[in-house]
């Protein structure tokens, strides 16, 4: 249904009694701009964009769930994976820049973000967060300008599940008290989110503005899993 009219997004989210968001690419801002332009870790430890996603996303479960918690270990496999001669040296610089990135994206976050939150929240809206995550991502949540808002915040490296699995958007469900059928997702379609929630029963609304500039290519595939594409949050409300 991806194209569908702004005023149909519009009223299914004021009709679902929660909405449900990712985190990272959704609610925060571009990549780019996070920490003032601190460089990507693929860049700190010298390898490519592409094979670094490919850890991120494909080989990164034992992170995610909270298996592996210590910050220098996670990296070091991944970079390790990818280029067996990285050092020690280049493994902490990349952690300590890893965590500062992810310190500001969480701290730093858009004003029409927090606008958008604050309007479901005045329309008694449940809001829920669902995000995969390892440790030193989240670290600064407790500080986050949004995190007040949400009412259920769930963690893989919490939790022990990760999307796209059905348990943990279960959980999340579960913890703001409403059925599938009465919420919906919200976010970019990484990690086969839009999948995992559509097959949780939940209405799903793909957001593109913000990973255009990292992962345009993925677009047309993701919106595939969208019943509703939006290009920016407000478009919600």
């Amino acid at each position: 249904m991806g194209g569908t009219a702004l005023a149909s997004v519009k009223e299914v989210v004021l009709q679902k009694k929660a909405v449900v968001f990712d985190l990272f690419h959704t609610l925060t801002a571009i990549e780019s701009s996070w920490g003032k332009g601190l460089p990507f870790t693929c860049d700190m430890l010298g390898v490519s964009r592409e094979a670094w996603d490919d850890q991120l996303q494909v080989h990164s479960r034992a992170r995610l769930t909270g298996q592996v918690q210590d910050p220098i270990r996670i990296i070091g496999e991944m970079a390790r994976a990818i280029d067996p001669t990285i050092g020690d040296v280049a493994v902490v610089a990349a952690v300590a820049n890893r965590v500062r990135r992810f310190e500001a994206a969480l701290l730093d976050i858009p004003d029409e973000t927090v606008a958008v939150l604050q309007t479901l929240k005045s329309r008694g809206k449940r809001l829920g967060l669902i995000s995969n995550a390892d440790v030193m991502e989240v670290e600064a949540w407790g500080r986050s300008p949004v995190a007040g808002f949400f009412d259920a915040a769930v963690f893989s490296c919490l939790v022990g599940t990760v999307k796209p699995e059905r348990e943990i958007y279960e959980f999340c469900l579960n913890r703001l008290g409403v059925s599938p059928s009465e919420a919906a997702f919200v976010g970019d379609g990484g990690s086969s989110e839009l999948q995992g929630a559509r097959a949780a029963g939940m209405v799903t609304v793909m957001i593109t503005g913000i990973i255009r500039e990292l992962w345009p290519d993925r677009i047309e595939e993701r919106k595939a899993h969208a019943d509703f594409v939006i290009e920016r949050l407000p478009e919600l409300v």
